[in-house]
């Protein structure tokens, strides 16, 4: 058998590559980049020493026990409970919302009990169906909670104020009624001690597996390959024939200095005056180390061109007309399937993508053995308001 063709070594391309390799399917994986792991990459800051993630914050966190089992094979992950605070002109408060942000932002001392009837009294029931971000967030959280913690941030965020966002990007709303300040409900959370882009470097050393950085994928290469795994944007593979879909991309700042700079791994900035929507402060992702001096890194949130690195998939109305003409391409395709954030345009968490990944070498080999119907063309549909 020919070999595959995985365009992409970040996680999606990196994990499906070696779940193929170990069920005896050879691959070339390649990349544009100068280095594995995609957006996950993390590489010492030279100043200052700490790892620093390139790409803004990545926390692994799962409650997949396949996903921990095969993240744990390639290096340990370091226990880590995150925390997130925001910052605004009412002070500094925990995030996600919780008991003692709803007592802070109120100046009350509330029980459970208490402050969920309380902000029962907050939430505008005039609003039966919220038509968009705003009315969603209005409804179930009230004004107060609305102005100081999403509307700016939101507006910086997606370039658009909540009013013009539709209602499902913010439909899970956290909102906790107790002083739990975990971000992620997930059973296991923490980072890779070797930092990510040595974890899927070691995940591509098998010898089924020959990897080519700087490397751009060309149409031409498919000839030579029984099948193409593309991971990049769904657009730019069909050339923009339908137009380009939407994305946000981030500009990062950095700030050195001595000792610790803003205290927390990850500090939201919720006034829409400041024009970054975060630092984040990376010496607090690898808790194990000690740094004498620290570095933040503050984000700025803009239009994403084509040029451009794709964080953030904007999925509005206009995207997702335009995404429907490109699910019409693929179905007619030869052999190619589309594979993680950028080439399903869904919006997936770092362990989504793997457990993704996974499931999706399972039903292409056991189609590809005969035992199964087609996997279909996208590792997780496009289409899906998830």
């Amino acid at each position: 058998m020919k070999r595959v063709l995985i365009t992409g070594a970040g996680l999606a391309g990196s994990v499906l590559a070696r779940a193929l390799a170990e069920r005896g399917v050879a691959s070339w994986v390649i990349d544009r980049r100068p280095h594995a792991a995609g957006m996950c990459h993390s590489a010492r800051d030279e100043e200052t020493g700490v790892m620093v993630h390139r790409f803004g914050p990545h926390i692994f966190h799962t409650s997949h026990e396949r996903v921990w089992e095969f993240v744990n094979r390639f290096d340990a992950v370091f226990p880590c409970i995150s925390k997130f605070r925001a910052v605004n002109r009412h002070g500094v408060f925990s995030m996600p919302i919780n008991l003692h942000t709803i007592n802070q932002l109120f100046g009350k001392t509330m029980t459970p009990a208490e402050a969920r009837a309380f902000i029962e009294t907050k939430q505008d029931r005039s609003i039966v169906s919220p038509r968009n971000a705003e009315e969603q967030l209005l409804r179930f959280v009230g004004r107060e909670i609305y102005e100081a913690f999403f509307e700016g941030y939101t507006t910086k965020q997606w370039g658009v104020p909540p009013c013009g966002l539709p209602a499902s990007i913010v439909k899970r709303i956290p909102v906790r009624f107790t002083y739990d300040d975990n971000y992620y409900f997930s059973k296991y959370q923490g980072f890779p001690m070797s930092g990510y882009t040595e974890l899927i470097r070691r995940m591509l050393d098998h010898e089924l597996i020959s990897v080519s950085l700087l490397t751009a994928y060309e149409h031409a290469m498919a000839a030579e390959f029984e099948h193409v795994f593309f991971s990049g944007p769904l657009d730019e593979y069909f050339a923009y024939a339908e137009g380009p879909l939407g994305y946000r991309t981030v500009n990062f700042r950095a700030e050195r200095g001595e000792g610790d700079l803003q205290g927390v791994g990850c500090l939201n900035y919720t006034e829409l005056s400041v024009p970054f929507t975060r630092g984040h402060e990376d010496k607090y992702f690898s808790p194990w180390e000690r740094h004498e001096k620290s570095v933040v890194m503050y984000e700025y949130s803009r239009e994403a061109g084509v040029e451009d690195d794709r964080f953030y998939p904007k999925r509005m109305a206009r995207d997702m007309e335009i995404l429907s003409r490109y699910l019409e391409r693929a179905e007619r395709l030869g052999n190619v399937s589309f594979i993680g954030r950028l080439g399903c345009y869904r919006y997936l968490d770092m362990d989504e993508v793997i457990r993704l990944s996974l499931e999706y070498a399972d039903k292409w080999l056991a189609w590809r053995e005969g035992r199964a119907a087609s996997p279909g063309r996208f590792a997780v549909s496009p289409a899906d308001s998830g």
